[in-house]
């Protein structure tokens, strides 16, 4: 029982550089592979699957990706975090077959070869982008065990979205109140001035300044809340939910806007159809983002077509899924302004965009949401003709579904 203490008491020597549940993971492992090569001594012929089985036991009591690895560089055990992230047969198997960050391999090889805390930071890009902080650390020596390394992979997505989410919402801010602020300024000044006594230009200032004053607000509105999601963007939502009824409470809420400009929403589903993995109200956030956008820049006495259909294979992602294409019949969008269309702020005709309420950040959010669902947004358009703007989303399979 010596060395399962020594190795305890070793072990919460690390929590100095290491978060507390990191060091409370190593003591329990050094403990369950001291125990095992104890056994190795009184029985010269253990189950090998026990002795590996282990140390993976111990390690799934943490939700951050730990791998445990040998001098060779090879996974001796890996935690059920780490097999989801990296492979699910990652045990057995060089590192860098399964983490393939030059970064992430020399932190793990400057703890083999140096015995000595390192530390990285790396992307992962696939199937969208997350930031882990890499950290390898050799375990304390025992003479009756080989040496053993830890590589802890921590998310750090959040906190680096949040950082730059906060740089880019002063920058957005500043830049797109200026003009409705400078307005607002103008007017109080020729108010206070000039117009004191004029009831006709009093009135159009006035109406002016309310319009300012609602574009400020529906710009703040926008930016919150695609700050919101690109703050979740990495988080995949878990609900089930179904299409049709979202997509008909979508109509039933932009039919108004519709009737005034003498158009109609057709909604064409197919039944029955899987659930769609995702989140409620940010797929309403999508969709009545794309039908209004289709009523808004469509041509008076059109239809916006909402075609829903089942894929096999879900563009660059893979995986079944349903395709909703939202289909107007309006200016088109020329070829090259397609792929800039859901950066922040762009804008296609910026004057009409901002007449109509726009903010520039509708698309934005759209994109950001599908990204969280790991889902995909395809643009098609024809000047003259009109546009479609396709979701594809994952399906829940049918033995999954709720």
């Amino acid at each position: 029982m010596l060395a399962p203490a020594t190795a305890f008491l070793a072990a919460f020597t690390f929590a100095g550089y290491l978060s507390p549940i990191v060091a409370v993971v190593i003591a329990m492992l050094l403990i369950v592979i001291g125990m095992a090569f104890l056994r190795v001594k009184t029985d010269p012929l253990p189950e090998p699957a026990v002795q590996e089985g282990m140390p993976a036991a111990v390690l799934d009591g943490i939700s951050d990706a730990v791998l445990l690895l040998d001098t060779d560089r090879t996974v001796v055990a890996a935690n059920q975090a780490a097999r989801e992230l990296l492979n699910d047969r990652i045990e057995g198997r060089d590192l860098a077959l399964s983490l393939r960050h030059p970064e992430a391999l020399e932190a793990a090889n400057e703890a083999i070869s140096g015995r000595v805390k390192s530390s990285a930071e790396i992307i992962m890009d696939v199937p969208m982008q997350r930031v882990f902080q890499v950290q390898a650390v050799p375990l304390p020596e025992d003479a009756s065990a080989p040496p053993r390394f830890l590589v802890v992979l921590q998310e750090v997505t959040a906190s680096r979205n949040a950082e730059n989410i906060r740089a880019d919402f002063v920058a957005n801010v500043s830049h797109e109140l200026r003009s409705p602020l400078t307005s607002l300024v103008g007017f109080i000044e020729t108010l206070r001035d000039v117009a004191r006594d004029d009831e006709a230009s009093r009135a159009r200032f006035l109406h002016i300044m309310a319009d300012e004053s609602q574009r400020m607000a529906r710009l703040i509105d926008d930016l919150l809340s695609l700050s919101r999601v690109e703050a979740n963007e990495h988080v995949r939502p878990e609900g089930q939910l179904d299409i049709s009824e979202l997509l008909a409470r979508v109509v039933n809420s932009v039919s108004v806007q519709a009737q005034e400009k003498n158009m109609s929403i057709e909604l064409i589903d197919p039944v029955p159809l899987l659930p769609v993995i995702g989140d409620r109200d940010e797929l309403i956030e999508v969709f009545q983002n794309l039908v209004v956008n289709a009523v808004k820049y469509g041509r008076e006495e059109t239809s916006v077509r909402i075609a829903v259909s089942s894929v096999e294979r879900i563009p660059e992602i893979g995986g079944r899924g349903l395709s909703v294409a939202v289909i107007d019949k309006g200016d088109g969008i020329a070829a090259e302004d397609i792929p800039r269309l859901t950066e922040r702020f762009y804008r296609v005709d910026k004057a009409r965009s901002r007449s109509i309420g726009g903010t520039g950040l509708g698309l934005a959010i759209v994109k950001h949401i599908v990204n969280r669902h790991r889902g995909q947004l395809v643009i098609r358009s024809n000047v003259g003709e009109g546009s479609q703007f396709i979701v594809f989303l994952p399906v829940a399979e049918p033995q999954k579904a709720k």
